[in-house]
């Protein structure tokens, strides 16, 4: 906790660091606390991206970031609302990377791993210059996932359903993280089958990882049915493909060059470090082998796919591209980097060492390259303000509906307006993220354009019939048939098949989850 402090404390001198994801983030959080106090518990549609368009960016973001961080905007000031979310998403780290340490190492050995893997370079590299809460906050659940792998050989099936946890909380906190877990979960559990020549590790792998979705269900079905209906194309856009950002690449974009570079010379130095660390504790290879063999060989897949030469497996392996950034698994390599180092150096005078080396490569490169970006009080004021007015802010374009262009769009365009001739008198009685209803009287038949990209979840009933709504060509905002008279328009974001479904599943495999831990309760309790 204390190392978590020490890596936030430039936030008191300069404001808050703005990286690549932070006003995303931030205006999420807002979006979601302003909701909760509308009285929507779980927000899908958030009203006011792209200045009042909106898009569907809560149906297909994981909930605990977002969650996380309106919580903690509900109490505190909005400027200090990042901080604390950092404090906190290191500190959780910390406290797995210690749960794991301790189960080989004694107490003081455990702490130094623990305190070396809430400040690791990378982790310092998302909180100043990428903002990548959602990924920060995965982070936790690293150290986690390989301890209770090793423990699948030891406990076998009573470390099922907590790694099913550990899955299920990767998949609601960050996608990409949750591809990361998915793949190391099965590339543990073979390491740990050879090594102690025990093939039930990977049948109960297996099963954590389908218990793992099944409780996340509520998300990730919704999430995989409608992205037909948004341009999740745009993730994988030139710029975030895996081939544009393996290490010491460069493409036609000097921005993108420099962090490049930043990346990837923090990233070579992990690799260095890492090599040293895991050949000076081959000793640990005789007293250990499966914990040794088990982090070498993981880390070793871990940096292979960080260069160039594996892009096969990038482009053939189901859903890994979807990762975008290779180097984004040196959010998995800290976890051996910890441990190893750990191991290696049991000297403190080593130790420190090893902190100023790293200390220096983040001092150093940054100023070499891409200093990071800082936001003041008054800038974060200024996203408050635009909440409160309604103004709206810039949104994400993979979560615009199809058919949706934002930058067509007019910022000033009216809730409703009419299309061609004739003259209507609009009348609004609601706007709100999921319900709005608004009276329109017309001279003459016409079509009513809101200011609402159309999204197929929107419900659409006009003098209490459904009727289908259309989308213009141009913009992708929602189209009403009106008839000359008075038109009594009622818009709801209903639940869809998918999203009830997806509940229904979750909430199955809880109850299954709690019958069976009552089931062994009970033949334990006959046994005593």
């Amino acid at each position: 906790m204390a190392t978590a402090f020490a890596v936030i404390a430039p936030f008191f001198l300069f404001g808050n660091p703005s990286g690549h994801d932070f006003e995303f983030h931030m205006n999420s959080w807002m979006e979601v606390l302003s909701q909760w106090r509308e009285g929507i518990i779980y927000p899908r549609w958030a009203e006011l991206a792209h200045y009042g368009f909106g898009d569907a960016r809560f149906v297909f973001y994981p909930p605990a970031s977002w969650m996380l961080g309106a919580a903690l905007g509900a109490v505190l000031p909005w400027k200090v609302v990042p901080g604390a979310y950092v404090w906190i998403a290191l500190s959780l780290s910390g406290c797995s990377m210690f749960l794991l340490a301790r189960r080989w190492l004694d107490r003081g050995d455990a702490i130094f791993a623990a305190a070396f893997y809430a400040a690791n370079p990378y982790f310092i590299l998302i909180v100043y210059w990428r903002s990548a809460f959602a990924e920060l906050l995965a982070g936790a659940l690293l150290p986690l996932l390989l301890l209770y792998v090793l423990r699948l050989d030891e406990v076998g099936r009573n470390a099922v359903v907590p790694l099913a946890w550990i899955v299920a909380g990767a998949w609601l906190t960050n996608a990409p993280a949750a591809v990361m877990v998915n793949y190391s979960l099965a590339l543990l559990a073979l390491i740990v089958a050879m090594v102690r020549r025990s093939p039930r590790t990977v049948v109960y792998a297996g099963a954590a990882a389908l218990l793992g979705a099944a409780l996340s269900a509520f998300y990730i079905v919704p999430a995989s049915y409608e992205q037909k209906w948004v341009n999740i194309g745009q993730v994988l856009a030139p710029g975030v493909r895996p081939q544009d950002n393996f290490l010491f690449t460069t493409v036609a974009d000097p921005d993108h060059n420099r962090f490049n570079q930043l990346v990837s010379v923090i990233s070579a130095a992990e690799i260095v470090l890492l090599v040293i660390a895991g050949l000076s504790s081959r000793k640990r290879q005789r007293e250990k082998p499966s914990l040794w063999w088990t982090l070498v060989v993981w880390a070793s897949v871990l940096v292979l796919l960080m260069f160039s030469p594996s892009f096969w497996l990038w482009n053939h392996l189901p859903r890994l591209r979807f990762l975008q950034l290779p180097w984004r698994l040196l959010l998995c390599l800290n976890v051996p980097i910890a441990f190893l180092v750990t191991a290696a150096w049991r000297e403190w005078r080593w130790r420190m060492v090893t902190c100023l080396a790293m200390a220096a490569v983040l001092g150093y490169v940054p100023q070499r390259t891409q200093p990071p970006w800082w936001d003041n009080a008054t800038e974060i004021a200024k996203m408050v303000d635009q909440h409160r007015s309604g103004a709206g802010y810039e949104g994400a374009e993979e979560y615009v509906p199809v058919g949706g262009d934002p930058y067509d769009v007019r910022r000033d365009a009216p809730l409703v307006g009419v299309s061609g001739g004739g003259t209507a008198e609009v009348h609004v009685q609601s706007w709100t993220p999921q319900l709005k209803s608004f009276n329109v009287e017309m001279d003459q038949p016409g079509k009513l354009v809101l200011r609402l990209f159309n999204y197929p979840a929107w419900r659409v009933e006009v003098n209490g019939e459904v009727v289908e709504a259309e989308t213009q060509d141009d913009t992708g905002q929602m189209m009403i048939a009106a008839h000359a008279g008075v038109n009594a328009v009622r818009l709801e974001f209903i639940r869809t098949w998918d999203r009830t479904l997806g509940d229904v599943i979750s909430a199955g495999t809880m109850v299954l989850l709690a019958g069976l831990a009552l089931f062994r309760r009970r033949q334990l309790a006959r046994q005593t």
